[in-house]
């Protein structure tokens, strides 16, 4: 058995860039979690599966947390490596293809996987040098709308539906247990990326976004307030799915700037 670490050595993070996080494993991000306790589980749950690239979002109680260190059993070295972000946007700037964790329905339109499907998927992405991570919500309430519509897929787990709830680490522990079986036998089909281009990263699509959104804002699109937020979020889940490319990022961004252009010529 692992003997508890209760030292509280390790200093708060500073705020943190992703670009300085590990990339041969998926990002686990903790959109606002509540108590340091399932910090510390989490923490075990990954390095159980060799998972390491921990990202918190706006953790409720002080960081570093002493109930989280107690909790990981040992997995100090995820909580020394974790990286903290004021927002989920933040988290996964660098990140290139993100699933969501839900159980809720959603009126949103987005491939939904199962963890085994997930992995699959993200062992092929990885080798081929694209960025992924999951993003997992907050204990009372999971992800917000805002939070899934910055996916590109939703990750469900089937289980009983009479009693299906799970708890953090429970969610976390499914998910890394398909990643660490790998993929050998069942290798997943991934859209192939020409060579003289590359997945766009999401720092990138979030840029699209607030070029497109300011545009549409000035030009009186999204005018109606009540009615803004769903229309942006429905307009995000399009460029989503796209899976744009860094051109075409760019292509479209182009795009957008000549319009304006013509119209204030």
């Amino acid at each position: 058995m692992s003997e508890n670490r209760t030292s509280t050595k390790f200093r708060r993070p500073a705020k943190s860039k992703a670009t300085d996080a590990v990339i041969d494993c998926p990002a686990i991000i903790l959109v606002e979690p509540q108590m340091g306790e399932n910090i510390g589980m989490v923490a075990r749950a990954m390095l159980n599966n060799a998972l390491t690239d921990l990202r918190i979002v706006a953790p409720r109680d002080v960081w570093p947390n002493p109930r989280a260190i107690k909790t990981a059993s040992g997995a100090i070295v995820v909580l020394e490596n974790a990286k903290i972000f004021d927002t989920t946007s933040e988290a996964i700037a660098d990140l290139t293809h993100i699933y969501a964790t839900t159980a809720r329905a959603r009126d949103m339109t987005k491939d939904v996987v199962t963890p085994r499907g997930a992995a699959q998927e993200m062992h092929v992405m990885i080798n081929q040098g694209t960025k992924c991570g999951v993003l997992f919500g907050r204990e009372s309430v999971g992800l917000h709308n805002d939070d899934v519509a910055l996916a590109d897929s939703i990750l469900n787990v089937p289980m009983n539906p009479a009693f299906s709830s799970l708890n953090l680490a429970q969610a976390v522990l499914l998910l890394g247990y398909e990643w660490y079986q790998g993929t050998v036998d069942r290798p997943a089909t991934v859209e192939e990326v020409r060579i003289d281009t590359r997945r766009a990263t999401k720092a990138e699509v979030l840029g699209l976004f607030e070029h497109l959104e300011k545009e549409l804002d000035d030009c009186g699109f999204l005018g109606y307030a009540g009615k803004r937020p769903n229309m942006v979020r429905n307009l995000r889940n399009i460029f989503n799915r796209a899976r744009m490319t860094e051109q075409e990022v760019r292509t479209f961004r182009g795009v957008v700037s000549g319009l304006v252009k013509g119209r204030r010529s």
